[in-house]
Order: C-alpha cells, then structure tokens, then sequence
C-alpha cells in the first residue's frame, strides 16, 4: 500500500441523503391519522427521519439495533489531562464486557448487542478476545501536543477498519447504529478536533471529561489542547492528515465508520463530545452525510455544544450524561423506537383528494429518478 491510497473526496459522490420524496410520504401518512400536527413532537420528526433512512412508509420497526464502541488510548493522557491513569482505557473495555459498565447495563436492558473495537488500547492484544482487537493500529496513540497521533499510513489503516466494520454492520443487517467510544485522553483529541474545524480557542471548547477533573488538570488539558491546535491548523485542509496530527486511531476509524454507515444507508444514534467530533470530520468530507445520523444527547462537554450547533443537531436528551461507552446515546434509542412504532402502527383513515393526488405525483417522481 502507498503511503496515501485513500481519497476521501470519494465520499462526496458515494453519500445520498434519505429519500425526500418518502419523508413526505410519511408526512402526509401522519396527516391522516386524525392527530393534531406535532402533537406527538419530535417523535413525528424522527419518524419521518427514519422512514427515509428506510427509503420505506410506513416505517419499519427497529429490531436490530447494535452499539458500537470503538475503545483506545491516547499519549496526551501521559500529561496529566484526564482522572484516570495513561493507558488504562483497557479496564474501561473489560468493565463493558464484563456487563457492569453504565453502557452495557443500558444495552442489556433494551436487549442490544455490544461490539467493541479495539483500535489503540495500550495493553497486549492478548489479554482481550481476538475478534475485540482485529483491527488493532497500533498499542497507544502520539502526544497530539508535541507528535502526530498516527502516521499517515496508521490514519488509512484506522480509517480503512472504521469503513471495514460498517459494512460488516450493514451486511448483518443492522438496522440502527449507536455509537459509543472508550478512551483515555479521548476528549482531549475531540476538543482539539474541534476547536480546529469550529475556528475557536482551546478554553472555549476545554471541558472537565468523564471524570470531572480539578482545576489544574483543566488547566494542563486546555495548554495541550492550545499546543495540538498550534499543529492542526496547518492542515485543516487535508482531513486525513488532521486526524492524523491529533486524532488517534479510534477517532480516525469512527469518522471511517460514521461515513461507510452513510454510504451504506445505516442510520447512527451520536454519543458524546467524541463521536460528536468525528460527525464534525465528516462533515468536512461529505457535507451530506449529517443527515444519517442522529444526535442522542447534550453533555456536559462544551466542545460537544460547539460540534453540534456546527452540524445543525438537536440532541434529542438533555441529561448532563458524561461517562461516555455510548451511555447518552442508548439512553435516546426508546425514544427512536417509540417513533418507529408509531409512525409504523397508528391507524389512517382515507386520503382526501388533495393528499391522494400529492401521493401519485410523488410516485411519478421516483419513476422520473429511477429512470
């Protein structure tokens, strides 16, 4: 493989939006239920939402749901930023495998299987399942302060995996993704990723982490955040090359995954600050590939408010969740599947001339396209 053999500009012409022509099929299915317009909310939006990421109406349930979690360590925790030790995001993956981590107890109770995927964890790949750390890039990430994360070749590597497992995901007939990560110094790489793409500097976007750091760890975390944004604006050009400088592995294959989903027409339920900052890399490579995926929740975090406002989504929850795994974001799936069942199950009562004669020409429509 040469050094770059990876043309993200691909994605422009690979990515789709949802069908628009069948998210107005699903309004004015909606219309002839007898319920009041917004009556049910936001749920009639997501379910909309979902019927043209199905390019189906009505929608069809959601029944094969997964989260997946991409796990690794990054060399910027050896400076202090984070509560938990350098190194030791690997304690964080067996807590979820072992079934007692927030996230895996959240899945187990809406009955959703968890993957994780090791891209950078800084412990012996032996120590954990060989199917987990498959696509391992490497043991630990870069100091993305004063040293690139990756090599060039590592960040094709990681991106490649990320692209890798959303197929995976979309050939095993998953039909909703939620994303989580696990990672120790990973919301120093999100925050630097995103004060670089947002034009904004390190103290506006340096928040407390999953632990709720003291005042002198926020202030070394927000010094290594400036210096990593000393090194990415330079190449804020060349999104490879930016998760290379300061993305680490595991963010470099969820931004691979997030677009490979919408490649693949598999909708995506977005964590926390991390995979919000990956959305926000995608954006950059295709600007409409936003429009598979979700937000599941506002934290605590400040960079997340900035990625999101950036990406024009409205979580759908406000609970302050910070513990990261894909917690927020499992936490919104009822949400989701309660939009499903009733944009699926809600009787309808007969068309009125106007809405039929909308409905044929819509169909004409997608004759037109198809053609």
């Amino acid at each position: 493989m040469s050094e770059r053999s990876l043309d993200l500009d691909d994605f422009s012409d690979l990515i789709e939006r949802p069908h628009g022509t069948l998210r107005r099929q699903a309004e004015e299915r909606r219309a002839l239920t007898g319920l009041p317009p917004r009556a049910l909310g936001r749920l009639d939006d997501l379910g909309e939402w979902l019927g043209a990421a199905q390019s189906r109406v009505p929608v069809q349930p959601v029944t094969t749901p997964r989260l997946v979690v991409f796990a690794g360590d990054h060399g910027i925790a050896r400076q202090g930023v984070s509560t938990r030790e350098a190194g030791t995001a690997s304690a964080l993956v067996r807590e979820t495998l072992d079934g007692l981590s927030p996230a895996a107890v959240l899945a187990r109770r809406f009955d959703v299987p968890v993957r994780v995927i090791d891209m950078s964890l800084d412990c012996d790949p032996g120590e954990l399942p060989a199917e987990i750390s498959r696509h391992r890039v490497r043991r630990s990430g870069g100091r993305l302060d004063t040293e690139d994360t990756l090599t060039l070749a590592e960040a094709e590597q990681a991106f490649r995996a990320g692209m890798a497992v959303a197929d995976e995901e979309a050939d095993a007939g998953t039909d909703l993704v939620v994303l989580g990560d696990l990672s120790v110094g990973g919301t120093t790489a999100a925050a630097t990723l995103i004060a670089a793409l947002c034009g904004t500097d390190a103290s506006v976007v340096t928040g407390r982490g999953g632990g709720g750091i003291d005042d002198r760890t926020w202030m070394r975390k927000c010094a290594a955040i400036r210096d990593g944004l000393r090194r990415a604006r330079p190449v804020l050009g060349d999104q490879l090359q930016l998760l290379a400088t300061v993305g680490g592995a595991d963010l470099t294959a969820m931004t691979g995954f997030l677009l490979q989903c919408a490649v693949r027409h598999t909708p995506v339920i977005l964590d926390g600050v991390v995979s919000a900052a990956c959305a926000l890399v995608g954006q950059r490579v295709a600007f409409r590939a936003p429009d598979w995926w979700l937000a599941g929740h506002a934290g605590a975090e400040p960079a997340q408010a900035k990625a999101l406002d950036r990406l024009a989504a409205d979580p759908l929850l406000e609970q302050e969740v910070a513990v990261g795994g894909g917690t927020g974001a499992l936490l919104a799936l009822p949400l989701v599947r309660a939009a499903a069942a009733l944009a699926a199950e809600l009787p309808v009562g007969q068309p009125t001339a106007e809405t039929a004669a909308s409905q044929a020409t819509a169909a004409s429509h997608e004759v037109l396209d198809a053609t």
